[in-house]
């Protein structure tokens, strides 16, 4: 209990190992457009009730108690896929609109497969969007349909031109790596990436799909992928700007009529960085996650939709971050993944 008032008191989100999270996820639906086979089923999932979902000015109210009370100074949209969400825009604005305890606007940004961003990039950078990340597993546009079940490639790279165009800067495209299915996309994406400006971030393949499709064997280790890399290209490493940031960067050299730039690599799995995490997650159906990994879960909406003030959901956020564990646990023997897959946990 001490951990839970001491930690509210000095408006942090501190857990019991020294970390401050000062990150949040907010997932803003488990639907998606896609059905990457490293996600989900092909048929999908079964959707949350309209009714489990938080209403827009619920999403604005957490994401204001933790801006205003809990020094949450970075908030990022996702999914699902968070362009399905109509009202977006009005939930960014509303978000820009607040102040953290410096008195600047929260750092906003949106993770999303990109469809449908054409459209939308210049409304969500008016209303005050900062950057994106949009994922994109292979350039090649078979390669691409046979991941993401949808032959849409093309839509993905629209999205990606107009984000440029919009200033949602900077740009960064994701991407997962997996054996015997798209290595050999690596370098063409990176040629692809350093051609527009924009940085690609490569993230091992974590086990957050579909129950028993994910083995260790067949993700690409970070090792490996700095290898593919390097054979084709000049990296140097690049001090990190903040411990709590996922990516090792490398800085890669211009060759081939190419210019110069920056690539990333996350090795969640095989280099995990647990120990500067400072992320704080919610879920669509108002559950706090303390981890991205975690079997247990912290309901917001109920106190939300029974009258609980701003203070009592404050205390309550502040009491799970406190428990937050040391890791995700991949490595130990009795590692057992969520039962939430990462559409419906909010990247």
């Amino acid at each position: 209990m001490w951990g839970m008032s001491e930690t509210a008191q000095r408006l942090e989100l501190r857990d019991r190992h020294g970390r401050v999270a000062r990150d949040l996820r907010v997932s803003l639906t488990d639907r998606c457009s896609l059905r990457c086979t490293y996600c989900m089923p092909a048929d999908g999932m079964e959707w949350l009730a309209t009714a489990d979902v938080l209403s827009d000015a619920e999403v604005v109210r957490l994401i204001r108690i933790a801006v205003e009370r809990l020094g949450v100074e970075e908030v990022r949209f996702t999914g699902g896929e968070p362009l399905l969400r109509r009202s977006l825009e009005e939930i960014v604005a509303a978000t820009a609109g607040l102040r953290t305890a410096r008195g600047a606007a929260p750092a906003t940004s949106l993770t999303t497969n990109g469809l449908g961003l054409s459209r939308r990039a210049p409304g969500l950078r008016a209303a005050g969007l900062d950057r994106v990340n949009i994922s994109l597993d292979a350039i090649d546009p078979e390669r691409y349909r046979t991941i993401a079940r949808r032959d849409r490639v093309r839509d993905v790279i629209d999205g990606i031109d107009a984000a440029q165009a919009a200033g949602l800067a900077p740009v960064k495209v994701n991407t997962v790596l997996m054996r015997g299915v798209n290595e050999d996309q690596a370098v063409p994406l990176l040629r692809f990436a350093l051609a527009r400006g924009i940085q690609l971030r490569f993230i091992e393949q974590m086990p957050l799909g579909p129950r028993h499709t994910w083995d260790r064997r067949d993700f690409v280790s970070a090792p490996e992928i700095l290898a593919l890399l390097g054979a084709h290209f000049r990296l140097t490493a690049v001090a990190r700007d903040s411990v709590a940031a996922p990516a090792a960067l490398w800085r890669v050299e211009p060759a081939d009529g190419l210019p110069g730039g920056t690539v990333g690599v996350i090795a969640s799995v095989s280099r995990p960085f647990c120990a500067a995490c400072d992320r704080t997650r919610l879920t669509a159906d108002g559950q706090l996650r303390t981890c991205l990994f975690a079997r247990t879960e912290t309901d917001l909406r109920t106190p939300l939709r029974s009258g609980a003030s701003d203070e009592e959901i404050a205390l309550i956020w502040a009491e799970a971050t406190w428990a937050k564990p040391a890791g995700h646990g991949i490595d130990d023997a009795g590692f057992v993944p969520p039962d939430r897959t990462m559409s419906a946990i909010g990247g």
